[in-house]
């Protein structure tokens, strides 16, 4: 069976998550997700993307993502998996994969989800019982949004920066969304559409995706289909003689 197109565009979040092989553990010890956010560092200077929130658990990554290319989270997540397993497995003394085949990935409808979505992403050790309280994690950008510490890492999205007028403000109201929590149907959809590889948001935002989605194939098609239509036409066959 084919494997479906990856949904991404430009200009619009994506959440992603990359497991480690049977839910194996990705990270050793702490030096391990000093080295993997270095390699994180690196990947974003090379591909267009930014990078909004994340966190490092002990077997999976999330990160919260805009490409300002359609194919540059998937560049992204590929050179940083390759980069970050050959040094992992050379100090470790390991061979062979570390992740669980490709990552997963939902596009995300900024107006009604962005927010949502990094509050998943970042409220993850708490959810997971590893720690009480999400500022006291030191492996995601939660740190980041309470002005506790400022990660180079992190580009604050604009869904983000209209919470306030200032810093502070943008600090305090985000604080009091993420104590609100997420609700149990948030939590389900985030899911449900991370796993399929669908687009989180509105009918309206999904069917948009899909066609601006549908329409890039196709014109990525097109050059590739000249040419083969070009090199495909055959000379006309001599007639033999009789």
């Amino acid at each position: 069976m084919a494997r479906a197109p990856r949904l991404a565009l430009a200009g619009v979040p994506v959440h992603v998550v990359q497991r480690g092989n049977n839910r194996g553990a990705c990270f050793a010890c702490d030096d391990d997700f000093r080295r993997y956010l270095a390699c994180l560092r690196r990947a974003i200077e090379r591909y267009a993307c930014s990078v909004h929130a994340y966190v490092l658990m002990t077997n999976h990554v999330h990160l919260l993502v805009t490409p300002q290319e359609p194919h540059a989270v998937s560049g992204l997540m590929q050179h940083l998996g390759r980069r970050y397993v050959r040094t992992f497995n050379k100090i470790h003394g390991r061979t062979g994969t570390l992740w669980e085949g490709r990552f997963r990935s939902s596009v995300i409808d900024s107006e009604r989800y962005f927010l949502v979505c990094q509050r998943y992403i970042e409220n993850n050790p708490v959810r997971a019982g590893m720690t009480a309280s999400a500022l006291d994690y030191p492996w995601s950008s939660y740190r980041h949004y309470t002005g506790a510490h400022r990660d180079p890492l992190v580009t604050e999205h604009e869904c983000y920066l209209r919470l306030g007028r200032t810093p502070s403000e943008c600090r305090r109201a985000y604080g009091e969304l993420f104590a609100d929590g997420i609700s149990h149907q948030d939590l389900d959809s985030i899911r449900f559409c991370l796993n399929k590889g669908r687009p989180l948001g509105s009918e309206e935002f999904r069917a948009r995706v899909n066609a601006d989605v549908l329409a890039a194939l196709r014109r990525a098609r097109e050059p590739r289909i000249a040419r083969l239509g070009v090199t495909s036409q055959r000379s006309p066959q001599r007639q033999l003689p009789r």
